[in-house]
């Protein structure tokens, strides 16, 4: 009676696996050739798995895309666990920091997770909408955070009265895809860390408000 449930278990979590792999393949070949110009077989191949196979898991492409957006979202998220009781402790300027540092580390150790944001958000923005929508609707978790940081900030009379929360942390969120794509154009001339140290400052400054 035993056996019956942990043979189940057994094909949950090799189930399971089989769906991180498929997602971590997924995302890099996005990233590197686009939604529209990667085909299933491709992915197919690129886990060694049969199209079927591969088909039983994600019915459809899209399907597949979709749910690589929720996997980054999530293990996006998973990086500011860690502050999420400590966040209120802080300054406005130090919560901003530390959500600026924690998207640059992010980024850093997973450029692909950045372009392929990038890739996918060019090619949907027209061409699909069910797709667009789910972008958004992540993107748009990141920027109210962002944005209910500024508010506090400007609350706190750290951040300049006059700056437009929201619209400040939807141009931060494009700023940092918008950084990694386009310096991996350029990556044998322009590094990473230097760029984005650049344009942290860049952005900070400009919310600050003025010492008198």
């Amino acid at each position: 009676m035993r056996k019956e449930p942990a043979k189940r278990e057994i094909k949950q979590e090799r189930a399971a696996r089989t769906r991180v792999e498929i997602l971590e393949a997924a995302i890099t070949l996005f990233a590197r050739r686009g939604f529209l110009a990667t085909t299933m077989a491709e992915l197919a191949k690129a886990i060694r798995m049969t199209p079927g196979a591969l088909y039983w898991h994600f019915p459809t492409k899209e399907d597949l895309l979709l749910a690589a957006i929720d996997e980054l979202h999530q293990r996006y998220l998973n990086e500011f666990v860690d502050l999420l009781s400590e966040h209120r402790k802080l300054t406005a300027r130090e919560q901003l920091r530390s959500f600026m540092n924690r998207t640059g580390q992010f980024l850093r150790y997973h450029r692909e997770y950045g372009i392929f944001f990038g890739m996918v958000a060019a090619e949907s923005a027209e061409a699909n909408e069910r797709v667009a929508e789910a972008l958004r609707e992540k993107l748009g978790i990141y920027v109210e955070v962002l944005a209910g940081i500024l508010r506090y900030g400007q609350k706190k009379q750290e951040f300049r009265a006059e700056v437009d929360a929201l619209q400040t942390a939807h141009a931060m969120m494009g700023a940092y895809i918008g950084l990694l794509v386009y310096q991996n154009l350029f990556r044998a001339t322009v590094t990473y860390d230097p760029v984005l140290a650049v344009l942290d400052k860049l952005l900070v400054t400009g919310i600050q408000t003025p010492k008198e």
